[in-house]
């Protein structure tokens, strides 16, 4: 069975519940989580075992990149190989919130994560268990939705449990997420926007900031 399904404050979450989650990623292992969107799922992008263990467990293709979340804009700068002006104002403009910016990869993140390219999608979320698992951790982690591929995501943690068995270690339960769509996808490498999947922020305000 799941080893913990702990119960967390999703405005003011436990700090003894975020340190045991945190040591399970600490330990190679897979925990999901709330935030602003849906449920994730949460491992150490550096470490091997720990990406092949996400993807076995979703069913995930090896070619499918996941993407990451961060604590702040300082702990995101750990993934990346540098910020483009385009990227910075769009995450003042943004962040914390449901935008992902593509962005060149930190040689340190483990290629099966990035899905066999050279980026990395990322982003702050608005949500206080997000953000304080990430710093908790010390580094951005995964967060990919919480579903096997294929299947609806999970909306709560009894649909994560529902849906992936035993296969997080720890399952931060924050009641359901607040979104209903996932996070927007921008490529902010150049001087302009591109925008790779549609979400929850909408592609026109994204435009309008840069104008």
């Amino acid at each position: 069975m799941v080893r913990g399904v702990l119960a967390v404050d999703a405005d003011h979450p436990q700090a003894a519940a975020i340190a045991v989650a945190a040591r399970a990623l600490s330990a190679g292992e897979v925990v999901a989580f709330p935030t602003d969107t849906l449920y994730g799922l949460a491992v150490d992008p550096r470490r091997p075992d720990a990406v092949a263990r996400l993807f076995t467990l979703k069913g995930r293709a090896a070619g499918a990149a996941a993407p990451l979340v961060a604590a702040n804009a300082d702990q995101a700068s750990l993934a990346v190989q540098a910020w483009t002006p385009l990227a910075r104002r769009l995450a003042g403009q943004f962040w914390p919130g449901p935008l992902s910016l593509v962005l060149d990869a930190a040689p340190a993140l483990d290629p099966a994560v990035l899905g066999g390219g050279v980026t990395v999608a990322i982003r702050v979320p608005a949500h206080a268990v997000a953000q304080a698992l990430a710093g908790a951790f010390g580094h951005p982690i995964t967060a990919t939705s919480a579903n096997r591929s294929g299947a609806p995501p999970a909306a709560d943690a009894p649909g994560v449990v529902a849906g992936l068995g035993d296969g997080a270690a720890v399952v931060l339960d924050g009641g359901p997420a607040a979104g209903k769509r996932p996070s927007t996808i921008v490529d902010a490498r150049g001087a302009r926007p591109r925008l790779l999947r549609a979400g929850a922020i909408e592609w026109e305000r994204v435009l309008e900031s840069v104008a």
